[in-house]
């Protein structure tokens, strides 16, 4: 298989992290806020620091940037990245719920390549390489392949359980979509449609960062579904860290339809590319 041993030591350190955290949540946690108004704990940083840690020993020449430590423009172009959130959907794992997930990402020449997004509450870990996209849950492995669904009205969309906004409800409408779920972490809600179980997520917003799509997008990729900005263009992972533009991920065959629909309803982030 290719790129084993990165697969491999990915997986290992996303569970040993996320039996970390659950336990650190479980002991109670003070919660402080980043710049943004975005809650960090202790399980962050541990996570981050194990995963960081654990990584530096396999593969001491890659650089590794983590959403808890600050990022430099020479990693960005390096063509070998890792790209870690120790925990996506913090506030979802702060009020207790199981909608978030360790992620650690590999990519390659500024494409994700490898992805692993790990659910620890409920022992599901999605994992993605070039040989193909997989869900593991309770010990049972399986291949991943997005739905069928053809047109942005069947969809069943995936947003945000905490940062929802009235964006989303201009977005159902535009679409002639009914049906919602909401997900804390983007990494799960990119796995989801990966899965076949949703369709289409839409955020339109410029918050989001590489290492929050990274790993999701390899997976997403892998069981054949797509992931761009509002405007269809791909994600970049080179010139800098957020993505300014929005994000559409899909399971690809909706995809163009929903772009042309939506691009000419969030005009004002298509000047944002630097």
């Amino acid at each position: 298989m290719a790129l084993e041993l990165e697969l491999q030591t990915a997986i290992a350190l996303a569970r040993e992290a996320g039996t970390t955290v659950v336990q650190l949540r479980d002991g109670g946690l003070s919660v402080e806020m980043k710049p943004g108004d975005e809650p960090v704990t202790v399980a962050d940083r541990t996570a981050s620091e194990m995963i960081l840690r654990g990584l530096a020993k396999t593969f001491p020449t890659d650089p590794v940037i983590s959403e808890e430590l600050p990022a430099t423009s020479a990693q960005l172009q390096r063509a070998r990245l890792w790209l870690v959130d120790p925990i996506d959907g913090t506030k979802d794992f702060i009020k207790g719920g199981d909608g978030f997930a360790v992620m650690i990402g590999l990519v390659l020449d500024h494409v994700p390549v490898l992805g692993v997004v790990h659910q620890p509450t409920i022992d599901r870990t999605f994992y993605a390489t070039p040989d193909g996209a997989f869900v593991t849950i309770g010990g049972e492995t399986k291949p991943l392949a997005v739905s069928r669904v053809a047109t942005a009205a069947e969809a069943r969309l995936v947003a945000s359980a905490s940062h929802r906004t009235a964006d989303i409800d201009r977005v159902k409408t535009e679409l002639g979509i009914a049906e919602e779920m909401n997900v804390g972490s983007v990494g799960v809600k990119l796995c989801l449609i990966a899965m076949g179980v949703r369709d289409l997520y839409v955020n339109p917003t410029a918050k989001t960062k590489s290492w929050d799509t990274c790993a999701p997008e390899a997976i997403l990729a892998g069981a054949g579904g797509r992931l761009s900005d509002l405007f269809g263009d791909p994600i970049e992972y080179k010139a800098e860290l957020a993505h300014r533009r929005g994000l559409v991920a899909s399971n690809g065959h909706l995809h163009a339809e929903v772009v042309a629909k939506l691009g000419p309803l969030f005009a004002s982030l298509r000047t944002s590319r630097p």
